[in-house]
């Protein structure tokens, strides 16, 4: 169960750094644009542009996630880092390379759902100042920072997380190999 629940939280660490920028959303309340501005073509357009300038350059961004996905492979299973560094450099960038532009474009369909266009420029032209720039640059090493935090953060958690686990398992009266009702 611990190993299982390792992968989840690798899984979690892995999704926080792919998400860079893109943040949990509530519902948009009556101040902020609908889910019909993500149909808006211009504000798409801005907002495809600010996720790009946030995520930073492509190659150093997804070169960042090179030695936290080794790990994640390691939790997987794959004990010998330099066979998991390779699956990492054979399979899985090559595989988020091919598919980054879909990443951004599912960042940029949040941000057009949850700012206006307005917003989405200022934005924009944060990003474009030297101190947006600077920003945009260290996204990886701030990814790989949240990463290792959020690693950290769960594994130190994990122990009573796993208890408290157990106790409603306990009181469920459920065990191994029991099937859902």
């Amino acid at each position: 169960m611990l190993n299982q629940f390792g992968r989840i939280v690798a899984g979690l660490a892995l999704c926080t750094s792919l998400a860079n920028g893109a943040y949990a959303q509530a519902a948009p309340s009556p101040d902020k644009p609908s889910a019909s501005a993500t149909q808006d073509p211009a504000t798409l357009k801005v907002a495809r542009e600010v996720v790009a300038q946030m995520q930073g350059d492509r190659v150093t961004t997804l070169n960042a996630m090179a030695a936290p996905m080794a790990g994640m492979m390691q939790q997987m299973g794959v004990r010998e880092p330099e066979r998991a560094q390779v699956i990492v450099r054979e399979a899985v960038l090559p595989m988020l390379t091919a598919h980054y532009d879909e990443l951004l474009d599912l960042q940029a369909r949040s941000f057009a759902t949850v700012l206006s266009k307005d917003d989405l420029q200022a934005v924009g032209a944060f990003y474009a100042s030297p101190a947006g720039r600077r920003l945009a640059a260290a996204q990886p090493q701030l990814a790989q920072a949240q990463m290792t935090g959020t690693t950290q953060w769960m594994q130190a958690l994990m122990p009573e997380m796993q208890t408290k686990i157990m106790q409603v398992i306990k009181a469920h009266g459920w065990g191994p190999g029991d099937k859902p009702k």
